[in-house]
């Protein structure tokens, strides 16, 4: 027996995607199977094999981290799981992208039946990132939180978060989100030249905080302009200059802050979320698993509403 499994073939862009056969795996002690129905697209896929985190051949066996499926066996001494049950992973070591997985059960996480595989399947980073966030910057009732990058799956689920904390959200998007993002409760803003102004017209009485989910140098340098204090303000894409600036960085980026316990605690608190239909987390597109290469050029993009997803 065998599974379709997709790897990078060396370091590159999405053309180093390939889609091979590979033996089915068997779940050995504390493991379970999964039969993988939707796997979360997330810009630290690519990363890895494009060569911007160093070339150790290491990078390009761990494509993925993020899944929704359904178990289909069980290693010895598992309890507590059963052949059948819906689950949700994050932060799987090895791939994602295939169509059967190995899982350790101390990652697994129920899926709730009201939530769907493809958007279960998206919730892992994006949950574990947006909470990790607001919880750096200390986002809380009566605070003014300025968001770079809103519309994504990520900034999207930082700004309802945020909203439902009691904070006030400005958030940078291009035109055409500005009526997603009011419709999340956040003041839009376009981002470009005179950011920082646009900004301050808004904000008069001033930003308490900031998150930059983008990593360009607008965002970050507006950020530092507008945010008193710099203990305030974290990036999760602009690695390269947060120590220079004195700023936080979370996540999978060098000397970033990976927030394992943080992150871990998130998923099955944003799961029950979406489940009472308290927050939403969209579905931009879908993608068979031998289109992932597809799928990647298009996170690379950007400009994405929502998630990207494969669906083996």
């Amino acid at each position: 027996m065998t599974t379709r499994i997709v790897a990078p073939q060396d370091f590159g862009g999405p053309e180093q995607l390939a889609v091979s056969n590979a033996p089915t795996p068997e779940p050995q002690a504390g493991e379970v199977r999964v039969a993988v129905r939707a796997i979360g697209v997330n810009p630290i896929d690519w990363k890895l094999y494009s060569g911007a985190f160093g070339h150790d051949p290491a990078l390009l066996t761990a494509l993925g981290s993020d899944l929704s499926g359904v178990v289909d066996a069980l290693g010895t001494g598992v309890t507590g799981w059963n052949v059948g049950d819906a689950v949700v992973v994050a932060s799987l070591p090895g791939t994602a992208y295939a169509e059967q997985v190995l899982v350790p059960v101390d990652l697994l996480v129920a899926k709730p039946e009201s939530v769907p595989f493809e958007v279960a399947g998206g919730v892992g980073v994006v949950a574990g990132t947006a909470v990790h966030a607001l919880e750096t910057v200390h986002v809380g009732n009566g605070d003014t939180l300025l968001l770079h990058g809103g519309a994504g799956g990520v900034g999207g689920l930082i700004v309802q978060l945020a909203v439902r904390r009691g904070a006030r959200v400005i958030a940078t998007a291009s035109a055409g989100n500005h009526d997603y993002l009011r419709a999340l409760g956040a003041a839009p803003v376009t981002y470009g030249e005179g950011l920082e102004q646009r900004v301050r017209t808004i904000a008069p009485d001033g930003v308490d905080a900031a998150i930059d989910a983008v990593g360009t140098d607008e965002a970050l340098d507006s950020s530092v302009a507008l945010v008193a204090d710099r203990s305030r303000i974290v990036t999760i894409a602009g690695f390269g200059r947060a120590a220079e600036l004195g700023i936080c960085a979370i996540g999978g980026g060098p000397g970033a802050d990976p927030g394992t316990a943080v992150r871990a605690a998130a998923v099955p608190q944003v799961l029950d979320l979406l489940a009472r239909a308290e927050v939403e987390l969209p579905v931009a597109r879908t993608y068979p698993l031998e289109e992932t290469a597809r799928a990647h050029r298009d996170s690379i993009a950007g400009h994405t509403r929502g998630k990207l997803v494969v669906l083996p």
